[in-house]
């Protein structure tokens, strides 16, 4: 089941299975922007990834002395639980609280709310997680929206390129086959802001960038220009993937990251978690902005 919601400018479709952005469609031209999960190559169009992000160490972690076992991104990708919060004509907001269930495989009483709304070309992300119960909670989320690319039929991958906000000494660290982060890549970016497109991009998988300068980065057609822009301004990490050869690429804001190939296991010190005490709250947003109309 979709929902969607619209304005002058533009139209999104939300799965509500997974709360998943599935559709970003120009009202005046009809372009969509969304890959459209193709599942002989990628079945998804922007999972929601929580309470981690990538792969742990053998799809498991210790808390407590105590072993639980989460899959890849976590358990709101697909989850056909999500209950609709509420809805207007430029807003949508999808939740998921803990149950026995999800206590089982993540021992924190969470409730995690995504809101998706727009303003003119630009299109909000909001996540809102709540620790309610009386432990400190340990947790991270992020994105993974596939856009397009190319947009149109008549044009390549390779007329293709994303451009940081400022200059980049950018190293990026390379996932294992297993899907855990692995050893330092060579440099992707030196005194630079580009990251060409082309079908060898992404032949070690995923670029995993820690530290950036840039809040914000721009996929871009060489003849037409700009065609639009994530801002993940309070998200301190970024992942760049796509399938080879495949027509999209991901712009993906995390808090986190997949566990390292020497991960101990251990949730309380695991790399990119944060925390919330008893009762509290955090909003975080990234930003979709269509430029290219």
């Amino acid at each position: 089941m979709e929902q969607t919601i619209k304005n002058d400018i533009l139209q999104l479709s939300i799965k509500q299975e997974g709360a998943e952005l599935c559709s970003i469609r120009a009202v005046s031209t009809g372009n969509e922007y969304m890959w459209d999960a193709n599942p002989a190559i990628w079945g998804s169009h922007s999972p929601v990834l929580f309470p981690i992000v990538g792969c742990l160490k053998e799809d498991a972690f210790i808390y407590k002395g105590k072993q639980y076992c989460l899959p890849r991104h976590g358990f709101i990708r697909d989850n056909k639980n999500m209950k609709l919060e509420s809805t207007t004509q430029n807003s949508l907001s999808f939740s998921l609280e803990y149950s026995e269930e999800t206590y089982k495989i993540y021992p924190f009483q969470f409730k995690f709310t995504i809101d998706y709304s727009l303003d003119n070309n630009k299109i909000e992300v909001l996540y809102r997680v709540t620790n309610g119960g009386d432990a400190k909670m340990f947790f991270s989320l992020g994105g993974h929206p596939a856009f397009r690319c190319p947009l149109n039929t008549n044009e390549l991958y390779s007329d293709y390129f994303l451009e940081f906000e400022h200059e980049e000494n950018a190293l990026a660290f390379g996932p294992m086959v297993n899907g855990l982060i692995g050893p330092k890549l060579p440099p992707v970016i030196v005194n630079g802001k580009m990251i060409c497109l082309d079908e060898h991009t992404f032949d070690y998988g995923a670029l995993v960038f820690k530290k950036l300068n840039s809040r914000r980065i721009t996929l871009t057609n060489k003849k037409s220009g700009p065609v639009l822009r994530v801002d993940y301004n309070n998200f301190p990490y970024l992942g760049i993937w796509a399938k080879p050869k495949a027509q999209f690429v991901c712009i993906e804001p995390w808090l986190g990251i997949a566990d390292s190939w020497d991960s101990d296991n251990n949730f309380e010190t695991k790399e990119g978690l944060l925390t919330l005490g008893p009762g509290e709250s955090i909003d975080i947003a990234y930003y979709i902005e269509i430029i290219n109309i």
